[in-house]
């Protein structure tokens, strides 16, 4: 008898209170899938069985006993033995169990499968325990909801097996596709041989003793020697044909499929995980926060440190906000930076930086009027001392710094230390207090 949980509100529901609510309706328990055979079937497996019988049957009993006598028994030896290794590789691969042991040794297929519950537990599998399945299991194990159950080393759930995938019956999976691709491509060959020679040479395709009791090119027999029936040419290349074209169409798809399982093994991955990446190189949001921090030379991380400096100072200009230094014969170079990153770089720096705006900090000395200038502007007749070595400075609302070898271009936290030399208090500039003093 089965136990109601009457404290959870959600699961007594039995139908959306509206259209989009998100609480999902809560289905009745289901069992786990023992392997392929177990229900439900699906669609594809019951295609899969159609093709290989059509395959079977058309190259066996209608085609290749057309062929001539040395190329008869070739293909009754290849594509034979391709057929039946394919045969037994596919039955083996959906009859195995491929669950985690744990789940194999302890599990009862019989019992019913509990409901998830997203509230508790966030995933179906953490710290390598299913909460479903109620046991330990492997690091590389994943619950299918297909098959209600976790299967050891998870590489994918097959829809043409209807079951999934894993380290027991992995290998099995990859020779049914291989003796696939194999099978069928050969017999390809022989239907597409035997439409050909229809037209070329019929004699060559009835070299049978049956043939010699038929009266008329228009007729054939087909399941020779076993068991001779007469056929139309027409039926004949008609069945040809679509036998072709299907037999292209399962070779596109199953050389599609064997050519990504062996990029698979090359790069040691399964399928899971190569879905797992293409999701993240998608989504360049969950790859960043993937990507760990860089490590400097000091073996602290990029985000341990504080506020980089910047020679840059920040200026907001009336028409956009951007950081900007001009430097002599080859004009503007500008280098703009948004306006939250400036805004922080100035309230996270302690040093003091000079701004080129229209406004700048009033400068007082004791005992002396104040005079209010923007700073770093060059007053006319009068040139502030430099330090030895040092070119001059010209300031036209931005800075122009000149290289002592003749070169335009300076580096960058040159002109910054410069930008502080010419910012410094009034006593280190007796021109500038001279001006002052003639100030009415």
């Amino acid at each position: 008898m089965t136990n109601l949980n009457c404290s959870g509100r959600h699961q007594r529901r039995t139908a959306p209170q509206h259209a989009d609510s998100r609480n999902e309706l809560v289905r009745a328990p289901m069992h786990s899938r023992v392997n392929g055979w177990s229900s439900p079937l699906h669609v594809f497996q019951l295609i899969a069985w159609l093709m290989y019988s059509f395959m079977a049957i058309v190259g066996f009993g209608i085609y290749i006993p057309l062929l001539p006598s040395p190329w008869k028994f070739a293909a009754y030896g290849l594509i034979g033995i391709a057929f039946v290794l394919h045969l037994f590789t596919h039955v083996a691969a959906v009859t195995i169990d491929p669950a985690d042991l744990n789940v194999r040794t302890r599990k009862d297929y019989s019992s019913p499968m509990p409901v998830f519950d997203n509230t508790k537990h966030q995933h179906v599998i953490n710290n390598l325990h299913c909460s479903l399945c109620e046991v330990d299991v492997g690091p590389k194990a994943k619950h299918c909801s297909n098959c209600n159950k976790c299967i050891a080393d998870f590489d994918h759930h097959c829809k043409w097996l209807n079951n999934c995938v894993g380290r027991r019956n992995y290998w099995l999976f990859f020779i049914t596709i291989s003796s696939a691709v194999c099978g069928i491509f050969l017999l390809t060959l022989v239907v597409l041989f035997v439409f050909i020679e229809h037209h070329v040479n019929p004699a060559v395709l009835r070299t049978a003793p049956q043939f010699q009791t038929v009266r008329g090119n228009g007729t054939w027999l087909v399941f020779l020697p076993a068991a001779p029936l007469e056929t139309s040419s027409i039926s004949l290349l008609v069945l040809a044909f679509i036998s072709i074209m299907l037999g292209l169409a399962c070779l596109l798809l199953l050389c599609h499929l064997l050519c990504f399982h062996i990029y698979l093994l090359s790069e040691g991955i399964s399928t899971y995980e190569y879905i797992i990446r293409k999701r993240q190189s998608l989504n360049p949001k969950e790859k960043e926060q993937s990507v760990p921090p860089a490590m400097t030379s000091n073996g602290t991380t990029t985000q341990s440190l504080g506020p980089l400096e910047s020679p840059v100072s920040c200026e907001a200009p009336l028409s956009s906000r951007s950081c900007t230094f001009k430097l002599e014969e080859i004009g503007q170079t500008s280098s703009r930076l948004p306006e939250p990153i400036c805004a922080e770089m100035e309230a996270s720096s302690g040093e003091r930086h000079v701004d080129f705006s229209s406004e700048s900090p009033i400068q007082k000395i004791p005992g002396e009027p104040t005079l209010s200038l923007p700073v770093g502007w060059n007053l006319s007749g009068i040139e502030k001392p430099q330090a030895p070595g040092q070119n001059n400075v010209k300031s036209e609302g931005i800075p122009i710094v000149q290289d002592t070898l003749g070169s335009s271009i300076m580096d960058a936290t040159v002109v910054h230390q410069q930008l502080i030399t010419d910012t410094q208090p009034e006593a280190m500039h007796p021109q500038y207090l001279g001006y002052k003093e003639q100030m009415p």
